[in-house]
């Protein structure tokens, strides 16, 4: 009888390990498809090129499951790091069966504290032609609203360095989470190169722009949405008796972006459109409109990643200076200088980028125009390399041109 007991002891033993086994087995038969990032107010795919919400490490960590087999040890040490870097209180992991037989889909359901505090920088830029540009933000959470305080020295983007003060605030549910709510109070103090001054007409120069913009955005889709607002400007003159001007105008804009997946490529497609009008009846100085194009994409494979990014920009009326196009910057027609091309900028603008990359080895090429309607467009050209690893670039750029090669380096983070 003892023998009985014992037999039936070791057979069920026996049992439970190869139930055990054969779990295992089924879980590592599996190959991960695609991985993705859930929180309760956004979802991200890791493989994503736009994906910025984590570190490039942990990315570059996450986005090494795609096309190994399945394993839950791999998956409780990214769940911990996910935790440790998003400031969860918690972070589980799900398996989603996946396009094709024998792949599944990992997803990270993250949940956030419901009240958080985040310091971060956007941007912090070397450029050697304009100097030094750089934004450094505080941003509280509280469910789903947020209240961002930012500090910002910029001389980047328009053809005057803005310095001041930026704040503001966002619902990311507004009733329903496709309808968003922001509100941006923006103080700046300008100051301007001594070749747009001279170039400029007096009156249309100012010290200082302070900017309140409250804005909707509707997404009927995750690849889709669309925003409408106003922008209502204060320019105070450079001279001190001079009276402020108001640059009041509607604010309007879509956006686009979808990914297509093949068996060992991605594709990313991405287009917006932007719509400033500087409009009498909301009190402005300035009767203007402004519209803006940008179309980009690009295909990866292995290693290899070729984009080509296309802007055009049309500005109509009398405008102030800050909403004239300027290249000749981080991110067009790099290794020019653009108080060469244009110490105020146009009311005409074109510009493509083509770029390669290998890993975080890029070269590129720029070609683009700035000009004012009426007279003739001048098309120029760059060329350049350099390394891009998440955020961080370091480039030299060349502007193609006779007579002389006078390099521009470029060094730091822009988001």
């Amino acid at each position: 009888m003892k023998c009985v007991w014992l037999g039936g002891l070791i057979c069920a033993s026996l049992l439970a390990a190869g139930t055990t086994d054969s779990e295992t087995n089924i879980n590592t038969r599996y190959t991960v498809e695609d991985v993705l990032v859930s929180t309760g107010t956004w979802t991200a795919r890791v493989a994503s090129e736009n994906q910025q919400k984590l570190s490039s490490n942990l990315r570059k960590d996450i986005l090494s499951l795609i096309g190994q087999k399945f394993n839950p040890a791999t998956l409780d040490t990214l769940a911990h790091r996910l935790r440790r870097e998003l400031h969860a209180r918690t972070v589980e992991h799900r398996i989603l069966r996946g396009k094709t037989p024998e792949y599944v889909q990992v997803v990270f359901d993250v949940s956030l504290n419901p009240a958080r505090f985040d310091v971060s920088v956007p941007k912090f830029l070397y450029q050697s032609e304009q100097g030094w540009s750089g934004t450094v933000e505080g941003t509280a959470t509280v469910g789903q609203q947020g209240f961002t305080l930012g500090l910002v020295s910029d001389d980047d983007v328009l053809v005057e360095r803005y310095t001041g003060v930026e704040g503001r605030y966002e619902d990311a549910h507004l009733g329903t989470d496709r309808l968003h709510f922001s509100l941006e109070v923006d103080s700046y103090h300008e100051s301007w190169n001594d070749v747009t001054l001279a170039a400029a007409p007096a009156d249309q120069v100012y010290r200082a722009r302070q900017n309140i913009q409250p804005m909707l955005t509707f997404l009927p889709s995750r690849q889709l949405s669309f925003s409408l607002g106003t922008s209502l400007e204060q320019l105070e003159g450079i001279e001190p008796a001079a009276h402020s001007l108001a640059a009041n105008s509607v604010v309007a804009g879509a956006r686009y972006r979808h990914t297509f997946e093949g068996s060992d490529f991605v594709q990313n497609v991405e287009g917006d459109y932007n719509m400033r009008a500087g409009m009498r009846p909301l009190a402005s100085d300035f009767g203007y409109s402004r519209h803006r194009w940008r179309a980009r994409y690009s295909l990866t494979r292995g290693n290899h990643t070729v984009s080509d990014e296309l802007t055009a920009g049309v500005l109509m009326g009398n405008a102030p200076l800050f909403e004239r196009f300027a290249l000749g910057n981080s991110w067009s027609l790099r290794g020019w200088n653009k108080f060469d091309i244009g110490p105020i900028g146009g009311n005409r603008m074109l510009d493509n980028s083509v770029e390669y990359r290998y890993g975080a080895l890029k070269v590129f090429y720029d070609t683009g125009a700035v000009w004012n309607s009426g007279s003739t467009a001048i098309t120029r050209n760059s060329v350049g390399t350099g390394i891009r690893e998440g955020c961080f670039t370091l480039a030299v750029a060349f502007p193609v041109r006779e007579g002389r090669m006078d390099p521009v380096f470029m060094l730091g983070m822009n988001y």
